[in-house]
This record gives C-alpha cells, structure tokens and sequence, in this order.
C-alpha cells in the first residue's frame, strides 16, 4: 500500500527559504510522477508542480514559477520541493501525491491521501 509522508514546514519570514520533503513507501516511487499541491481554508486546494519518473521533466504552476523547485532522490524515494522568496500567500498545508498510472507524464493530481505539512509564511 503506497504511503507518503510530508516534513520540513514551518514557520518562515516574508522573502525565506524551506525546503519540503515527502518520503514515499509501498509502490515502486521511480516509476510514477509526484506531484506537489497545497490546500488553503476557504480558498481550496491548488496544484503545485509535478516531476516525472526520472526528474528530467517538470512542470509547475505561474503562482510560484521562478520561486519553487522540485526535483526527486529515485534512490532515497524522496520528492522535494525548495521552496525560495516566500510570501504570506503560500501559506497553506502542503501535500504530496503520486500519479496512479506508472510513467504517465504529464500527471498532475489534485488529491492527496498523506497528513501534509503546514507551511506558514509570516513577519
């Protein structure tokens, strides 16, 4: 059964850095595209990004283009997602999901079944 984990929110300063980690376990993690997606209250869920299975390809969203970063450890089974020049408005609980078709890119998921990690931008 595939699991995925979240870590590395926090709180961070208005022009901060974090970097996001998800862990996965249970399925083959280099076969399938990961996605990264946010939730707001009362503002819904947003896709972030998404890398294909070997990391060489990702697309992300114009809301944090030129400011997030994901890339994939296939060895390690870890997703991640850099997170640089923060403002308040990525304040949400960020999750991570994987595509249910192995190898399809593009993939983007708008779910996540993982506890997620708040990540909370403030002076």
């Amino acid at each position: 059964q595939a699991q995925l984990v979240e870590s590395g929110g926090g709180l961070v300063h208005p022009g901060g850095s974090l970097r996001l980690s998800c862990t996965a376990s249970g399925f083959p993690f280099p076969g399938y595209t990961m996605n990264w997606i946010r939730y707001v209250p009362g503002k819904g869920i947003e896709w972030i990004s998404e890398i294909n299975p070997t990391g060489g390809r990702t697309n992300t969203a114009d809301s944090v283009k030129g400011r997030f970063t994901t890339s994939r450890h296939n060895a390690e089974n870890t997703l991640y997602l850099q997170m640089n020049s923060l403002k308040p408005e990525d304040t949400a609980m960020y999750y991570c999901a994987k595509c249910p078709i192995s190898g399809r890119f593009p993939c983007p998921q708008t779910q996540a079944a993982s506890p997620g990690t708040q990540v909370t931008v403030s002076a």
